[in-house]
């Protein structure tokens, strides 16, 4: 999906809220966007899943695999840079109390991004300031995080359930958000499970890889076909959901 918003010359990336293995993709995302504009971003991320493809032949340590991949696909000093073009996020669950935690800025680290992509009970949670985290959080559960500029927010999500855009200034029950946060948009991928069992065996084909990437490719078209073309219809204070 990132692959094919790369395509769009109005579609301008300004941050980004990951969870799961997205939080990786995320985070090469916003280090190729820093270090090569769109052609920089679409790069890394092809990169990063050819190592993907080949590193799971030979890593038995699932943890050490994620590492070992991140490390050799980013420069964390570029993402936490105030100059990098994307505001990195990425969200774990403490594996202790069940809290979910955010990671940005100065907090934003290697172990973090691996927490994240880290399957709960698979592998062992990532140890971060004498807490213990590993990913799968929900995403939608999130309150909206504000950036200047940022006219529409993007959900990518491969579960069916309902959405609600939290507005700071509002209950969830009035119409009107004085502040103006951005118009929520969202992409539901019905398949998206037939993806996660790749990720759990010894070895991963390039060709399924890319038999995702081109789903997420379409799915994002589809969405641009229908959601953008009607933007102009919505009122400017818009905090509603729409799937896909």
């Amino acid at each position: 999906m990132l692959d094919r918003l790369l395509d769009q010359p109005n579609c301008n990336v300004s941050g980004v809220t990951a969870s799961g293995f997205a939080a990786m993709q995320a985070a090469v995302f916003a280090y190729g966007l820093s270090v090569g504009g769109r052609r920089g971003a679409r790069t890394a991320l092809a990169n990063f899943w050819r190592r993907v493809s080949h590193a799971s032949m030979f890593a038995i340590d699932r943890t050490s695999l994620l590492r070992s991949m991140l490390e050799q696909s980013i420069d964390l000093k570029r993402i936490r840079d105030e100059d990098c073009p994307v505001k990195l996020d990425v969200l774990a669950i403490n594996a202790r109390t069940d809290a979910l935690k955010i990671f940005s800025g100065e907090q934003l680290s290697v172990d973090a991004i691996v927490a994240a992509a880290t399957v709960p009970f698979l592998s062992p949670a990532i140890e971060i300031d004498g807490d213990l985290y590993w990913g799968d959080s929900d995403i939608s559960q999130l309150q909206p995080v504000a950036l200047r500029g940022a006219r529409n927010r993007l959900m990518v999500t491969g579960k069916p359930s309902i959405f609600v855009a939290r507005c700071p200034d509002r209950s969830l029950a009035s119409t009107h958000c004085a502040t103006g946060c951005a118009a929520v948009h969202a992409i539901f991928d019905s398949q998206y499970r037939a993806a996660a069992p790749l990720l759990l065996r010894p070895w991963i084909d390039w060709g399924e890889l890319t038999e995702i990437r081109d789903r997420g490719r379409q799915s994002a078209e589809n969405w641009l076909a229908a959601d953008l073309s009607r933007a102009h219809e919505r009122p400017a204070f818009d905090c509603r959901t729409q799937y896909i």
